[in-house]
């Protein structure tokens, strides 16, 4: 039963590398494979309703809706104005777009981020004859940092709080010691004197350019009221587990529905859903089932016994282990199935060491989600800047990619996993 599982299971990671544009497709049909062997008796019984965190999947899907209709709104845009006016010349407004990229993906997808921040930089380049290449490419590995800052960051922080039952609030204080928000924020920091040597010739002058119209606020509003309402509900007790699930939708559904009386255009429901990246949904819908599957087989189990055997029991050799081999596996391949897969499996990990699995659980996020810098394909903001590039006619090199993403990767990854080990060992 159990090779058969891990057989499926491999084949299922192999295809997902192989066809990425056929992610969701590969997820779902191998997570049939496993309920129709459950039902048979071939493979341990899985319950596809339990199995999938529907809180993860509403939080997603509600969050991505909303932040559409901020997008549409400009806001983010007219935000970047502001940026660009308190800035004396090229170098400072590479790195403060770069810098406020990392403050809205902390609160807003990683992508969405790009999509509405690196237009701003096409403009400036193109108002100033040079390369938009170095700052979308910071602009991109920046927002990739602070994905990891809360809850509603980055889809692998969703991933991270419903293993570890974490709320909004846990980000920034958790256990009693400061949480990973202001690890991932001293790492930021740290990185502005990397892009300071790396952006050092770009000293031209920049002058004021028209500020955006902002004309609906909103959706600025609903963004905050899902901010506002995770963390009031963090603090209540006996609550539904799809709680901030149901939040993130039932705010999405506002907005849609006071856009449809403004507009009167049914099209207003099919735009944003559209907006939604049931991609990515379908996919981790599918990894949940995978998941579960090898959980009831006894992998999950296996697994984290044989990187207890490969650490020798050492807390710090372990923790090296996960940091980085996570760094080395995310920079390949996408973070998301990843993290999904290794949840488990560094609960499991920290059960058979009889210790806490906080430092473990961050010291996973820090890795999968910054070690996806360091390549163009290694997270999906990076593609995302690579394509916007692409579609100006600027093709970016993996060498090209590295020459900023190696030193940023390494200093935020190298500060993280200090900073970690200092507050949680």
């Amino acid at each position: 039963m159990k090779i058969l599982a891990a057989a499926l299971f491999i084949a299922t990671y192999i295809s997902l590398l192989a066809f990425p544009k056929k992610r969701a497709h590969i997820a779902i049909a191998s997570a049939c494979i496993f309920v129709i062997l459950g039902a048979t008796g071939v493979l341990a019984q899985v319950n596809v309703f339990t199995a999938i965190d529907w809180n993860v999947i509403m939080m997603i899907a509600g969050t991505m809706g909303v932040v559409s209709l901020f997008i549409e709104s400009k806001m983010p845009s007219k935000m970047a104005d502001y940026i660009i006016e308190k800035s004396p010349n090229v170098k400072w407004t590479m790195i403060a777009l770069a810098l406020f990229a990392g403050i809205v993906s902390a609160f807003i997808d990683n992508v969405a981020t790009v999509l509405m921040i690196a237009p701003v930089a096409l403009t400036i380049s193109k108002k100033l004859n040079i390369s938009p290449v170095p700052c979308i490419i910071a602009i991109s590995i920046s927002s990739n940092l602070q994905g990891a800052a809360t809850l509603v960051g980055d889809t692998t922080s969703i991933l991270l709080a419903g293993e570890a039952e974490m709320n909004f609030v846990d980000f920034f204080w958790f256990e009693g010691k400061p949480g990973l928000f202001w690890v991932v924020e001293i790492s930021a920091i740290l990185t502005v004197f990397i892009l300071l040597v790396l952006f050092k010739r770009f000293k031209q002058p920049i002058s004021s350019m028209e500020r955006t119209r902002v004309t609906d606020y909103f959706p600025t509003v609903l963004l905050a009221g899902i901010i506002v309402l995770l963390i009031i509900a963090s603090f209540i007790q006996s609550k539904p587990a799809v709680t901030n699930g149901l939040i993130c939708i039932g705010l999405m559904i506002i907005g849609l529905i006071r856009k449809y009386i403004k507009t009167k255009n049914f099209d207003t429901f099919a735009v944003a859903f559209k907006e939604i990246d049931f991609t990515t949904i379908l996919l981790l819908a599918g990894l949940f089932v995978i998941i579960g599957g090898i959980k009831e087989a006894g992998l999950i189990e296996d697994i984290g016994n044989a990187f207890v055997k490969a650490s020798r029991d050492n807390l710090l050799v372990m923790y090296t282990l996960l940091v980085w081999a996570s760094v080395l596996i995310s920079a390949v391949i996408d973070n998301i199935p990843y993290v999904a897969t290794m949840l488990p499996v560094t609960t499991s990990i920290a059960a058979t060491m009889g210790i806490d699995p906080s430092l473990l659980y961050f010291g996973l996020l820090i890795g999968a989600t910054l070690g996806g810098n360091i390549t163009p394909i290694g997270a999906s903001a990076n593609i995302a800047g690579i394509g916007i590039l692409r579609r100006e006619g600027h093709e970016v090199g993996v060498m090209e990619f590295m020459k900023i993403s190696v030193p940023f990767t390494l200093t935020a990854v190298v500060s993280g996993y200090v900073l970690l080990w200092m507050l949680w060992r």
